[in-house]
């Protein structure tokens, strides 16, 4: 009971989140309101099987959306909009990186992670990595995510609740934008343009 009421809890939060976000700059919000310091390290493997700083990325723009590999509809939609979003910016869109950091790492093996990202951009990298490394990076986002009760019949289906926004953050690790899921791909694209020289 008490966990049920916690992941209702939590859902709460993601959802008054998201709400918040849309009620700011009709879909914009800048990040550095709402993430008040840079982005903290983090360690962890990409759909390769590579290890992976964030030193690894220093120098190039980041479209980071959480999510999962089994995600119904949210998750699609997110990576599809990133995806059309860079599609539009022209010979910029090198300088961007997006990434999908997955928030289930049981299911989400690289493996997995490669088979799935690939139907998007081409660019796109998964990321996975053990439950603790994947809090820190969620929690320097201030990303939310919570796994909702088992199948009794089947423990491997489930769904994640987890925040469905996605963040932009600058070459110095800075961030930069947020934003939300109502967000379309020309939108996106416009407001990259303006910060992506």
């Amino acid at each position: 009971m008490a966990r049920r009421s916690i992941q209702i809890f939590i859902i709460l939060v993601v959802a008054v989140t998201g709400f918040w976000l849309w009620k700011n700059e009709t879909g914009f919000k800048l990040a550095s309101l709402f993430l008040q310091q840079p982005i903290r390290p983090f360690s962890l493997v990409d759909h390769n099987g590579k290890n992976v700083t964030d030193r690894n990325y220093l120098g190039q723009y980041l479209l980071v959306f959480f999510g999962y590999t089994y995600c119904p509809d949210i998750c699609p939609t997110g990576l599809n909009t990133m995806s059309e979003a860079l599609d539009q910016l022209g010979k910029n869109a090198a300088k961007v990186t997006p990434l999908f950091i997955s928030i289930d790492p049981a299911r989400d093996t690289p493996e997995h992670l490669k088979d799935y990202v690939e139907n998007f951009h081409p660019r796109l990298v998964g990321l996975t990595g053990s439950n603790e490394q994947i809090a820190v990076v969620a929690k320097s986002y201030k990303a939310l995510y919570i796994k909702m009760d088992d199948d009794e019949k089947d423990p491997e289906t489930y769904l994640m609740g987890h925040t469905a926004t996605t963040f932009l953050t600058g070459p110095k690790g800075l961030p930069i934008l947020i934003f939300n899921r109502e967000v379309g791909p020309e939108e996106m694209a416009a407001k990259l343009k303006k910060f992506i020289k």
